[in-house]
């Protein structure tokens, strides 16, 4: 597996497959895209994985975290969160966040991610907030 930044065009259409289907490749696209840091995973060539990061300061927002179906259980999304916590580190950011699917909290605490406030629905999928800081 090879792990690299790619564009989030390169991004969009497996967000639209994994996370959001039924709904418009547009509605994949989040506002400052362009702006953020995308990563993705290969596997004999293939994008498999991809994560996005919204960086302001020394804080910094996961969204649009996605495998593709064949391939989630194998490790590629541990080993990708791993990837972007030590990038994030390296670039002194302290807190770092997202929405996490309900579905998911348990895999976002392996990475010491703390669920933060109530739970919340987006487009019919509930979420918490989750995040850590870092010292």
């Amino acid at each position: 597996m090879n792990i690299q930044q790619v564009t989030w065009e390169e991004a969009l259409p497996l967000r639209h497959r994994v996370l959001w289907p039924n709904k418009s490749v547009s509605f994949c696209k989040v506002k400052g895209d362009e702006s953020a840091t995308h990563y993705g995973a290969f596997i004999n060539g293939e994008l498999v994985c991809v994560a996005s990061v919204y960086i302001d300061g020394n804080e910094a927002r996961l969204r649009k975290f996605a495998t593709l179906h064949e391939h989630q259980g194998k490790g590629i999304g541990s080993k990708i969160i791993e990837y972007i916590v030590l990038n994030l580190k390296c670039l002194n950011v302290r807190y770092f966040w997202c929405d996490a699917r309900t579905t998911a909290l348990g895999f976002y605490q392996k990475f010491g991610l703390e669920v933060e406030g109530c739970e919340f629905d987006k487009s019919g999928v509930s979420y918490y907030k989750m995040s850590v800081q870092w010292h």
